[in-house]
Order: structure tokens, then C-alpha cells, then sequence
């Protein structure tokens, strides 16, 4: 008779930020610099982008936790009860979109807004457009490469 030993929370390591860095940065490069996504991201109603964050953070759970049969939400190390790898896959998601269109300048370059309002919500709704591909680089970075 073999003895089941206690499950123990998987360690998150900054390895594992470093990838997910890396796959978010990589699918969302393109996206971001597109003046078809900033021209979508002006023309869509506030509940959309809403429902593309919501439709991001699916995503990003599905791919950690259902697609990845050997992950389990409940054996990794938690904050509030949310598990950090996820936490750290959201933080990338629309962080890397975030920063990849700083720098390049996106914003100023496909926007003409008439308020700095209008120039923050529709970046906000450009970004929630490229997270749909950077949290798929991210988690599949993750699960790739996780040990």
C-alpha cells in the first residue's frame, strides 16, 4: 500500500513571471501597433471592451487551470483566494499591452480625441483588444515551460 503524501502549493517563482513576460510581450507587439484595432477601440460601446476584459480573464483562467491538466487552482499559493500565477498572468496580459503602446507611441499616433477622457477610454479599450492575444502568449508561455 502506497502512502499519499499531503499536496503541497506549487512555489511561483519570477521564472515564471519571465515567461509569461515574454509570451505577452511577443503576441501583443502586433496588435497593438495596428491602426485597425485603435479605430475598432474608438467604436466600440464601454460594455464591450467590458466584456473583452471579462472574456480575457476567462481565457486566462482556462488556459492556466483547464487546459493544463496537470495544474491545479487550489494547490498553488493565494492572495485574497486568487492564485498568484493568475494574478501575475492579468498583470502581463494588460500590462505588456499597456506599456507596448506607450512606447510606441500608439495612442498619439491613431488618436485625435477631443478630451483627455475620450484619449484615456478609448487606449483603455485599444488595450482590452490586444490583451485577447497577449494573455494567450502569456499562458501558453507559462504552461509551456513550466516545470
Amino acid at each position: 500500500m502506497k502512502l499519499r503524501r499531503p499536496r503541497r502549493p506549487q512555489d511561483f517563482r519570477l521564472a515564471d513571471s519571465a515567461q509569461q513576460i515574454v509570451g505577452g510581450f511577443l503576441l501583443a507587439g502586433p496588435f497593438v501597433v495596428t491602426e485597425e484595432v485603435w479605430t475598432l477601440a474608438g467604436n466600440m460601446h464601454d460594455l464591450q471592451a467590458l466584456a473583452i476584459v471579462a472574456i480575457v480573464f476567462t481565457i486566462g483562467y482556462a488556459a492556466l487551470y483547464k487546459a493544463d491538466t496537470t495544474r491545479d487552482a487550489d494547490d498553488e499559493q493565494e492572495v485574497a483566494g486568487i492564485p498568484i500565477r493568475f494574478i501575475s498572468l492579468m498583470l502581463v496580459t494588460f500590462g505588456s499591452v499597456t506599456i507596448l503602446a506607450l512606447l510606441f507611441g500608439a495612442p498619439e499616433t491613431f488618436l485625435e480625441p477631443e478630451t483627455n477622457g475620450e484619449f484615456a477610454e478609448v487606449t483603455f479599450k485599444a488595450v482590452a483588444v490586444g490583451s485577447v492575444f497577449s494573455v494567450i502568449g502569456a499562458a501558453t508561455a507559462d504552461s509551456i515551460f513550466a516545470k
